[in-house]
């Protein structure tokens, strides 16, 4: 990433968090190719143009712990894919890896709130029909973590 790099969609109106996520994504990204320290990776993306306006405090904690429970949140959605984790793409698996985490660790967050968001995210970074697969994998394993939630929604 350089200093001049832009967003894909540069005129949607991204929130703070959104970035955040945007961030997030591309730390996930650095971090899946180059094997660097979740530290390495936190430090060099917050030198990024345009992180001033992202939710300083929800990136780090996004990637930090996506990279720190990856292994876990892996094991939670490698049944739900047709392929070996290892096969995603970059942009999928961290996409994936974003969801899973803020489906597991932050409840507040409505489950299609997050489903939306790494859409949204791979809708923008990654492949032409990947967003379908993200979807699709996210809506299973939100029944899998959050079968109240999913139920109550699907009742209205």
């Amino acid at each position: 990433m350089t200093e001049k790099t832009t967003h894909a969609n540069p005129s949607k109106n991204r929130t703070p968090r959104h970035r955040a996520r945007e961030f997030a994504l591309q730390g996930l990204y650095q971090w899946l190719l180059n094997n660097e320290s979740a530290s390495t990776v936190v430090n060099h993306i917050r030198g990024a143009h345009g992180f001033d306006k992202a939710d300083a405090e929800y990136f780090t904690a996004l990637l930090n712990g996506a990279i720190g429970t990856s292994v876990e949140l892996r094991a939670t959605f490698a049944p739900l894919v047709d392929r070996g984790v290892a096969e995603l793409s970059p942009i999928e698996h961290a996409v994936l890896l974003i969801g899973a985490y803020e489906l597991k660790n932050n409840p507040e967050i409505p489950y299609r709130v997050i489903i939306n968001e790494a859409v949204e995210l791979t809708k923008s970074f990654g492949g032409i029909d990947g967003h379908k697969y993200v979807n699709g994998v996210l809506d299973k394993l939100s029944a899998n973590l959050r079968p109240d939630e999913v139920a109550a929604d699907k009742k209205r």
